[in-house]
């Protein structure tokens, strides 16, 4: 039921953004349809619920390399919404697209932007960047490192040093997935 509940509410949040949303006038349907904003907000709590807990990097002093694996799904979601890690270690990130649609229909990568980057202004600059997979060239020095565009049954590893101590945000910059497939990159 959860499943068919998420499909129905991606499928709708779909139809909410292609078609600009209900301009009818159909008054009377208003109170009982959501919102694309309660729609947006539905899903985040339903992803904060059934997030995996923070994942935790190997703290060890003596670990060359932390390995961390995070998916992404058609429902437009990561598995993980926190990662832990230390200022300086070398990071191995592999990001797995666990769904089956193609990289046009539900693409997804993973962006690290830079401290204080606000995630929704650079995934607005994004949107309009099809031609280099939405990483937009005038917000790059917003960008720490990011994974290729993925398709369904791909995967993509990336390798970078974990910035300075802070909290940064990581994204899918995908037109309108950013609101609900973000999350915390945390360095102590």
């Amino acid at each position: 039921m959860k499943i068919l509940k998420t499909i129905l509410s991606a499928s709708i949040l779909g139809l909410v953004f292609a078609c600009g949303g209900n301009t009818s006038n159909e008054s009377q349907n208003e109170e009982s349809q959501p919102t694309s904003q309660e729609i947006i907000s539905q899903r985040a709590q339903e992803n904060a619920e059934n997030a995996e807990p923070a994942q935790e990097a190997d703290m060890n002093a003596d670990a060359e390399v932390v390995e961390i694996v995070i998916e992404a799904t058609d429902q437009m979601k990561f598995n993980k919404q926190e990662i832990r890690v230390k200022a300086g270690q070398k990071v191995k990130l592999t990001l797995k697209h666990v769904g089956e649609m193609s990289v046009e229909q539900m693409g997804h990568n993973w962006v690290l932007l830079t401290k204080d980057t606000d995630f929704m202004d650079f995934a607005q600059k994004a949107a309009t960047a099809k031609a280099t997979d939405y990483i937009p060239e005038e917000a790059s020095s917003n960008v720490i490192t990011h994974t290729e565009l993925l398709g369904g049954g791909e995967e993509d590893t990336i390798e970078f040093q974990a910035p300075e101590k802070g909290t940064y945000t990581f994204i899918c910059s995908f037109p309108g997935h950013a609101a609900l497939m973000n999350g915390e990159f945390i360095v102590e």
